[in-house]
């Protein structure tokens, strides 16, 4: 995906019947559909059926079974309530008539309210960092290592981490990272589409977060990752061409699984979005 139109065609689903919609898949290296696909395309969904002056404050996805690549997904959103202030949505999410992703998410008329948030981390700005894709070429990386690192995420999205990215050394590290992002195009677009678009790129990076402190235990043999459950809360408005630092730590991991979360800043300090995920990290040893 070279271009933003390219992503947001990838997220805009069709409607093919009352409340039902259907979507394609980005085609990812690792044979699997991509969470963030699932969870853009499922708020895409929803949002196709709330009135306009209502916009997602929250979402909570279950991700039930793998997505097959080669078929298209389709989404049915049940109307669970329209309330004066809030809107309700369930969706879930089926290929072959069986459900691999059910969320729900709530809408809400803009009202005011008291304020009040974190501050955000003091952390180096983007002007001053290397993009990862720069930072790899500077550390020579092998170019089967770069390439499917480069197919992973959407080229038209520049990120910039803070800590030194570690792709080929198991070496482990604390249970936290900070990269700022952002659209290389503008996106002179409505907060629906906004919002689509944190929600396809918030699952980046964010169970690896879980990982950094075992990376030697889990590079013995192979490991199996995948996503569990996802939670987004949009806090603030915001544009997803100007830079947003996504700030993430892993609290736990335990029984197999890896627990993470992150903040969302915009470059003024704003807390724009919250997140939080677990995963499944399952160590397969021959």
């Amino acid at each position: 995906m070279k271009q933003i139109k390219d992503l947001i065609d990838l997220i805009t689903l069709d409607k093919v019947g009352e409340n039902i919609f259907k979507g394609e898949n980005f085609q990812t290296p690792w044979g699997r559909v991509f969470g963030g696909q699932v969870l853009a395309q499922s708020l895409n969904a929803a949002y196709q059926t709330v009135p306009d002056d209502r916009h997602a404050h929250s979402m909570h996805g279950y991700f039930i079974l793998g997505g097959n690549l080669d078929l298209p997904i389709t989404y049915e959103v049940d109307i669970i309530r329209d309330g004066k202030s809030f809107t309700t949505r369930r969706v879930v999410a089926f290929q072959e008539g069986r459900a691999i992703f059910n969320m729900s998410a709530s809408f809400q008329l803009q009202q005011k309210g008291v304020n009040h948030q974190f501050a955000m981390p003091n952390l180096i700005p983007p002007e001053k960092l290397l993009s990862d894709l720069e930072q790899l070429e500077v550390q020579k990386i092998a170019p089967k290592i770069y390439n499917r690192f480069k197919k992973i995420k959407p080229e038209v999205i520049e990120f910039r981490p803070l800590e030194k990215l570690n792709l080929d050394n198991a070496i482990d590290e604390p249970a936290e990272s900070n990269f700022w992002l952002r659209s290389k195009e503008k996106t002179p677009f409505e907060m629906p589409i906004q919002h689509q678009l944190l929600a396809y790129i918030s699952d980046y990076g964010l169970l690896r977060t879980a990982t950094l402190p075992h990376r030697n235990e889990l590079s013995v043999g192979n490991t199996f990752f995948a996503s569990l459950d996802h939670a987004l809360w949009f806090h603030r408005d915001f544009s997803f061409d100007k830079w947003l630092l996504y700030s993430t730590d892993s609290p736990s991991a335990s029984n197999a699984r890896g627990f993470a979360r992150g903040s969302i800043y915009d470059q003024n300090g704003l807390l724009i979005a919250s997140t939080a995920q677990e995963g499944l990290i399952r160590q397969i040893i021959s």
